[in-house]
């Protein structure tokens, strides 16, 4: 039997991979605690794709589960060709990146995916190699060329991702992989699209503008990762759905000791404009290989979860890692942990933009002022319940009703909030006995427990701008 106290208000993204792709796998991750599952469009298949999503969909009809599903698209990464086998670079040592169309000039060359590298990047720019691994400074600049000095000794081999901290690139939105990945995403009617390397808000316009003429629905996760995007974050906030910090090449593109603060305030601005955000990259890194997390990692999970970040997501550890489901719960644990400590108060300055949020916010504050009440929301579309989980209730529960199944799934991505289907009818009354019953009969409520109701799909008496208080059983 559920209980509230059994309730975690931070969701899990997981990435699934060949160590989690099994059914067996699926279900012991939605059984720890996922919320929902991430499909890293860099790495993936469409085939594998199509019957992994049926697998996940399976599992959770199985498990009783609200599961949502994310299609993660590659983006327009930065790619250099491929090699007859590694360079072992030496400091100052010299390699030209040159068009596909070029000859080598130098024993140590390379092309590259993007023709308008050469005109993007200036003499003096830094070229950072596989995360840090590798790094370069462009020296020379040709026709069909440039040539880098190295100022740190590694490995150079094929298809390297590079970034150039800084520059501003003229890369396009939406590569032709990323629109065919989307019309398969679109296919599945999966209930996420991740945009990579977003740098302003006419990017997500320019998805949501393809995902719309595919007939899709899905909403879009914008991934901030370098400094364009950290300019253009308030218009990326307002144009999305949802932030996600993606602090991997986030991490190379600024000064790594304004990381954290980045984040912070990311967070804190996705509050002030009702955005839901996520916390991802080397969250339990350490956990690919061990089956404990560094102290510092904890730390990091903790600063998250105190942060009242909707979501933290594995990648790494849960598609690849050797113990994919204890990284799951140990997010768990700590989330659990941390949700009993004092927040950030960031949704304190939420600005509240119309009078259904001003109304949801009192319905809120009502139900935080009762011993045991929780928060019931009807909602048709989900708005209200994801309004309600952007201002954050300090005690009540959120418990969402609508009746498109859709929406349910959606809502796995909304701090703190539990969804459930329901047929809306046109009696009201009918519609809240029937919600009772599914909370009773979860275990979330028991005779006599007060609730607050609100929605913004009701008739009648219950309206969006009416608050309706109610004690269970009567």
């Amino acid at each position: 039997m559920n209980t509230i106290s059994d309730k975690r208000s931070t969701k899990i993204i997981c990435t699934i991979g060949p160590a989690t792709e099994s059914r067996d796998m699926l279900g012991q991750l939605i059984d720890a605690g996922a919320n929902v599952f991430r499909l890293n469009m860099s790495h993936s298949k469409h085939e594998w794709v199509r019957n992994l999503i049926r697998a996940i969909r399976l599992e959770a009809e199985r498990h009783q589960a609200n599961i949502a599903i994310l299609v993660d698209l590659q983006g327009p990464s930065i790619r250099t060709g491929e090699l007859p086998e590694p360079y072992h670079l030496k400091e100052n040592d010299q390699l030209e990146i040159r068009l596909t169309s070029a000859a080598p000039g130098m024993p140590y060359s390379t092309t590259v995916n993007y023709d308008g590298l050469l005109e993007d990047v200036q003499e003096g720019n830094t070229i950072v190699v596989d995360n840090g691994a590798l790094l370069m400074r462009v020296d020379h600049i040709m026709p069909d060329r440039i040539v880098c000095t190295v100022m740190t000794e590694g490995v150079f081999g094929s298809r390297r991702h590079i970034n150039l901290p800084g520059v501003a690139l003229r890369l396009p939105a939406l590569t032709e992989k990323d629109l065919a990945d989307l019309e398969l995403a679109v296919e599945c009617d999966v209930d996420y699209v991740a945009m990579s390397f977003v740098r302003n808000a006419a990017h997500i316009a320019e998805l949501r503008d393809h995902i719309e003429r595919l007939g899709g629905n899905a909403q879009i996760i914008a991934k901030i990762e370098d400094q364009q995007a950290i300019r253009h974050i308030d218009d990326i906030i307002s144009a999305s759905d949802v932030i996600m910090v993606a602090r991997g090449d986030l991490g190379i593109e600024v000064n790594i000791q304004e990381l954290p603060v980045i984040q912070r305030d990311i967070v804190r601005q996705c509050h002030r404009l009702g955005k839901r955000s996520i916390i991802a990259t080397h969250m339990l890194e350490s956990m690919i290989t061990q089956p404990t997390p560094t102290r510092a990692e904890v730390t990091d999970v903790s600063n998250a979860i105190f942060e009242q970040a909707d979501a933290v997501m594995l990648s790494g550890e849960t598609s690849v890692g050797l113990y994919p489901v204890r990284c799951v719960q140990m997010l768990d644990s700590i989330a659990r942990r941390m949700e009993r400590e004092e927040d950030s108060h960031f949704s304190s300055e939420a600005i509240l933009k119309n009078d259904r949020q001003k109304t949801l916010r009192a319905a809120i504050d009502l139900a935080d002022s009762i011993d045991e009440a929780n928060l019931v929301i009807f909602t048709r579309r989900g708005i209200m319940a994801i309004d309600a989980a952007v201002l954050r209730p300090e005690k009540a529960s959120i418990f969402a009703f609508c009746n498109d199944p859709i929406v349910v799934r959606r809502l796995a991505l909304a701090r703190d909030v539990t969804a459930f289907p329901l047929v809306f009818f046109k009696d009201p009354s009918l519609m809240v006995h029937q919600a009772i019953d599914i909370l009773k009969k979860e275990g979330y409520v028991q005779d006599g427990q007060p609730l607050v109701i609100v929605g913004d799909s009701l008739q009648g008496e219950l309206i969006v701008d009416s608050i309706i208080y109610m004690r269970v059983g009567q």
